[in-house]
């Protein structure tokens, strides 16, 4: 097939960008003619990589041979909740304008629904060109903006029910939805979209970084962390991840003999995480900064467990970080600080342990049942990741549901034309 892919993140684009980069080369490896609609790569600093100029339109051939055809947008990632909205307008409008001619010719496309702007562009492409699209929705828009800390009260208050409205268009106007969670197919269906274009496709990892590896005993010797038990959190530092209750946890372990914690990343939340690790004299915990993606794999492979953190709120319940299928592909064991469809992973899979959002003494206790496991343990726990990650999330399990969901809807717009 003639295949498009729609998302505001790619390659070279660290985190979530893995999602679609992924699909689109693994598609393009099954013999499909690829082309991807993105935008200049600005994700995590706000400033262009090297080799991008801002321009209306970038054409570019990828790895795998997919086409790549990039346009201009606002480049920013910081706290300004304004500044955001810009950035992801932005793409929205600079694609409808410039890259939709991309899309024409396909016969079915896959839209990475996050931001939620993006469905003007899917929208007015299905319009035009007549082309079915499967819209994966990743987050629920407008409950994440609240969740995330993106906008303040009474900003959301001004924009959820336009943004609730507009969700409820680009749902109606998607061929088919594919959601990343059990809990996300359930909401929508009681937002009234019919059960019958609701799939649930879990993400998949970027199976080349995440598997299991020996531990890279050169990294551990210089983070410290060569003996004894090592407690990872590596993505962004927002106010979704909650991660004051970690720092919270460990200066309540202070004197477990061996604990370490190690936080790699970025984020909105890093210069109060800090302050709050000075403040608590926390001498087990190190911050790493932001680590490189394509490493991350030789990171994870020093750490005894891996964290998962949400903040109390009820949109947690159906969240799935992107990081979830990564630290199963991984094969290592999984603390989740989350409840919902996270936890039910966790606990079904007997990869790890788990602990109530915002509860520290709950998360210091699965710290010190996790610690006190044996090496063997530990190991198992980690097999038992691995598994639970390819019967349920691998990656030819979903793109062949990408792929099968393409093709009928290709087949049905054939029909119809016939």
């Amino acid at each position: 097939m003639k295949i498009g892919l729609l998302s505001q993140w790619y390659a070279p684009e660290p985190g979530a960008a893995a999602v679609p980069t992924v699909l689109a080369r693994a598609l393009a490896a099954r013999s499909h003619d690829v082309t991807v609609l993105t935008g200049l790569p600005n994700y995590p600093t706000g400033q262009l990589y090297p080799g991008y100029k801002m321009r209306p339109v970038t054409n570019e051939v990828g790895e795998a041979g997919e086409r790549i055809r990039r346009v201009a947008l606002y480049p920013s990632h910081d706290r300004s909740e304004w500044r955001r909205f810009l950035n992801y307008g932005s793409f929205a409008a600079s694609a409808t304008v410039s890259g939709l001619g991309a899309l024409r010719g396909v016969d079915a496309f896959w839209v990475y629904n996050s931001p939620a702007t993006v469905g003007l562009p899917s929208a007015l492409a299905s319009a035009l060109w007549r082309v079915p699209h499967l819209l994966h929705v990743m987050d629920l828009w407008p409950d994440s903006i609240a969740f995330s800390g993106m906008a303040r009260e009474h900003s959301y208050r001004l924009l959820e029910t336009a943004l609730g409205r507009w969700c409820q268009s680009t749902y109606r106007k998607a061929t088919a939805i594919a959601c990343i969670s059990p809990g996300i197919v359930d909401v929508l269906v009681e937002r009234g979209v019919p059960r019958d274009k609701l799939h649930y496709i879990p993400v998949w990892a970027d199976e080349s970084v995440y598997y299991p590896r020996i531990p890279d005993m050169a990294l551990a010797n210089d983070l410290g962390v060569s003996d004894g038990f090592t407690l990872l959190y590596a993505g962004n530092l927002g106010h979704a991840q909650g991660l004051d209750v970690l720092l919270d946890a460990c200066s309540r372990v202070m004197n477990l003999p061996g604990f370490r914690c190690l936080i790699a990343g970025s984020g909105t939340a890093e210069d109060e995480l800090r302050q709050r690790a000075e403040t608590l004299g926390l001498t087990n915990v190190t911050f790493l900064g932001r680590w490189p993606g394509a490493d991350m794999g030789r990171l994870v492979s020093v750490a005894s467990a891996i964290l998962v953190s949400l903040s109390d709120d009820s949109l947690s319940a159906m969240t799935m970080p992107s990081k979830v299928p990564a630290i199963l592909a991984s094969g290592r064991p999984v603390l989740a600080c989350a409840v919902g469809d996270v936890a039910s992973i966790v606990s079904e899979s007997g990869a790890g342990w788990t602990a109530r959002p915002a509860g520290v003494e709950d998360l210091e206790d699965a710290i010190r049942r996790a610690q006190s496991e044996s090496r063997t343990q530990l190991d198992e726990r980690g097999r038992m990741a691995r598994a639970h990650y390819e019967e349920h999330f691998a990656l030819d399990r979903g793109v062949d549901a990408v792929e099968g969901i393409l093709a009928q809807m290709a087949a049905e717009r054939g029909a119809r034309a016939a």
